[in-house]
């Protein structure tokens, strides 16, 4: 049964940091992406991590302030969200995929977990 388990979320005022963690269970997965939907707005890509090579990708909006991680023996990815703005206030969904492809859409995902509501006051 493959699965993946988000923790992490919850409240922070302007400036604060949250970490966000997926945990996949049932399959090692290549591709790891957050992404975050706000009410009202598209599901947009944040950030996301190739566990082969490490190569990253982010979001215009959240260079320098987000940072993707991974523990490959705990079959885990962190989002790191640091100086966070009012505009960051989403549900983070983590999402995977057994192929390359850091920018891949939304669409391409056949794995996702039950997202995590993020809010900055």
């Amino acid at each position: 049964h493959v699965q993946l388990v988000e923790s992490g979320g919850g409240s922070a005022l302007a400036g604060g940091s949250v970490r966000l963690s997926c945990t996949a269970s049932g399959y090692t997965f290549n591709t790891y992406s957050w992404f975050r939907q706000a009410p009202g707005q598209e599901r947009e890509g944040v950030a996301a991590i190739d566990t082969g090579d490490g190569s990253t990708y982010y979001l215009n909006s959240v260079k320098g302030r987000f940072t993707i991680s991974q523990d490959s023996a705990r079959n885990t990815v962190y989002l790191q969200m640091n100086n966070l703005q009012p505009e960051d206030t989403a549900t983070y969904y983590c999402a995977a995929r057994p192929f390359a492809g850091c920018t891949s859409p939304a669409s391409d995902f056949r794995f996702w977990g039950q997202g995590i509501q993020v809010t900055v006051s």
